[in-house]
């Protein structure tokens, strides 16, 4: 990399799948002196291109398997290709000062493209060390890397364990079920978790089914990425995981991962009762928290207003967008040195205790699963669609958990549907920001003013166009489950898990399902290979008789029902 001017403000696009090389290829950027870019390979490839333009990149590390999905700078390093053999062997002397960049993130973005988020190497450094601090990391821990590498989480979970000398265990690419989540703690000795909240509330529900148990070495869980339900916190206690401490932890990309932490062990242990709605806790070390009305102005405790995050590690702003970072990031006027303040848009209050209390946004920005979504983005992918007139995405609370919904109406002569749209989006946004439901209007409704009225919206209906019973005994009882765990009225054989709201996490909680009522022992990955349900069915049956060896785990399935 130094060989090709990888240096200082020089980014380095990062396209590999998670492995030992792409831990590697992430510290040789950095000690390089340069900032790396994360492009996960399963992107669309349209927002691959945007984000390797928008960002400027010159330089890229990728391998064979990947390399074809990401569209080329000038410079390309392909890892299974290259002998490094050869190379010195010290340590490069790499002059770096810490407003340096380190990485770039990109997140949704509210005109219709997403934002780079550019943070410091000091962020980094100094943000890796208070880590180390609220995770109680020594060099005897052995810590999960969960989320993936375009997610913020990442950073929080690899720098400070590294840096602790602890151990990292990687979990590979697919999302491990519970069970598989309790085998791993025991068999790495996993001390230290940090979850998304909803893999975490789902692994709390299926471990207090289950009941107390051994789970090994295991002494810390975080879980961050959006609003803690109390109820979550009541199956961890009856899981027997009270002796495993339980930090709810908040903060935007801009503020450097974690920002806000709540020490959860007095609602785990009983001393104080569930609250209707979890607090989001104090500031870490090196940052300010204050809660403003729309004039800037602090608010008493208990009366809601917009965070503010202040400190040393906020990003140095938005990527080429000096206009958003001048609106979003602003002078600190309770900093006697002078300072910044980042505008996080959420809105919040100071409760008696002293602990923050999330109360919602301020704007069209969501959370699910984990990823925070602008809907102003969703909306602009399915304006462009031709065809579309109208176009507005709303996120519903929902028997599965929150999803999103949008709404379209047609010009005149449009002959598309709801599938044609779900596919385009697909090809443009990540899964995670496609609309569980698309329903497509005559007009929207609008309000006296002329804007579009949300409330006045029809509540979605989450079933198919075409309803075909499910045939047979095996057929019926997976249909009952998937409409359990989705939330629907019914499933039919042709229903697809995914158009009906499914996502990974409703995979694995499908599995649990099965597991508990049924004791089947289903792995979650044929679900994404099959996942109209008739297709599934006869999938299964078709490899039971093909390749019967490998398919132990799906026999007391067909046993039950004698096929």
């Amino acid at each position: 990399l130094i060989a090709q001017g990888v240096g200082p403000e020089v980014k380095v696009g990062i396209a590999l799948e998670r492995s030992i090389e792409m831990v590697v290829s992430l510290l040789a950027v950095l000690k390089a002196g340069g900032s790396y870019l994360p492009l996960d390979p399963d992107c669309p490839a349209d927002r691959l291109a945007y984000m390797v333009e928008d960002s400027g990149i010159t330089h890229l590390l990728t391998q064979s398997a990947v390399q074809d999905r990401i569209p080329h700078p000038a410079h390309v390093l392909v890892l299974d290709q290259v002998d490094l053999n050869a190379l010195p062997e010290g340590n490069p002397s790499i002059e770096l000062h810490g407003d340096n960049l380190a990485y770039v993130i990109y997140t949704s973005g509210s005109t219709g493209k997403p934002k780079g988020v550019g943070i410091s190497q000091h962020a980094l450094s100094e943000h890796s060390q208070i880590a180390i601090g609220f995770f109680a990391l020594s060099a005897a821990d052995v810590a999960l890397q969960f989320s993936t590498l375009n997610f913020d989480g990442f950073v929080e979970q690899l720098y400070p364990t590294l840096c602790a000398g602890a151990a990292l265990v990687l979990r590979g690419n697919s999302l491990w079920d519970s069970e598989t989540f309790y085998r791993e703690v025991l068999a790495k000795g996993i001390t230290v978790a940090d979850l998304t909240t909803a893999y975490w509330s789902l692994l709390a529900q299926d471990f207090a089914a289950i009941g107390p148990r051994d789970y090994g070495r295991l002494r810390q869980v975080h879980a961050g990425g959006e609003a803690m339900p109390p109820e979550g916190l009541k199956a961890w206690r009856d899981a027997g995981l009270a002796s495993v401490k339980l930090l709810n932890t908040y903060g935007p990309t801009e503020a450097t991962v974690t920002s806000v932490v709540l020490d959860c062990t007095p609602y785990v242990d009983g001393s104080e009762a569930l609250p209707s709605q979890m607090p989001i806790g104090g500031p870490l070390a090196a940052r300010a928290l204050y809660v403003l009305d729309a004039a800037l102005n602090l608010v008493p405790h208990g009366v809601a207003g917009e965070l503010c995050i202040g400190g040393d590690l906020l990003a140095r702003g938005y990527l080429n967008r000096p206009e958003l970072s001048a609106e979003r990031f602003i002078g600190d006027p309770f900093n006697p040195t002078g300072g910044r303040l980042y505008r996080t848009g959420d809105l919040v209050r100071w409760r008696a205790d002293g602990q923050l209390e999330y109360l919602g946004r301020l704007d069209h920005q969501v959370k699910i699963r984990g990823f925070r979504i602008e809907l102003g983005e969703v909306e602009a992918q399915l304006l462009a669609q031709d065809g579309v007139r109208e176009a507005v995405v709303v996120a519903q609370q929902a028997a599965s958990g929150m999803r999103l919904v949008g709404y379209v109406s047609l010009q005149a002569g449009s002959t598309l549907d709801a599938a044609q749209l779900k596919a385009e989006l697909a090809s443009h946004l990540p899964d995670y920001m496609v609309p569980s439901v698309l329903m497509i209007l005559d007009q929207l409704p609008l309000n006296p003013n002329g804007k579009v009225d949300r409330k006045a919206l029809p509540q979605p209906e989450f079933v198919s166009a075409a309803y075909e019973a499910p045939q047979g005994e095996l057929e019926l009882a997976l249909a009952q489950a998937w409409a359990d765990v989705l939330g629907v009225e019914r499933v039919g054989r042709s229903d697809h898990f995914f158009e009906l709201g499914g996502h990974s996490l409703k995979a694995m909680e499908l599995v649990a399902l099965l597991q508990k009522r049924h004791g089947w022992s289903l792995p979650v990955r044929p679900f994404f290979e099959w996942p109209v349900l008739s297709d599934f069915v006869q999938q299964i049956l078709l490899q039971q008789v093909a390749q019967p060896e490998k398919l132990s785990a799906i026999d007391h399935l067909l046993a039950e029902f004698e096929v």
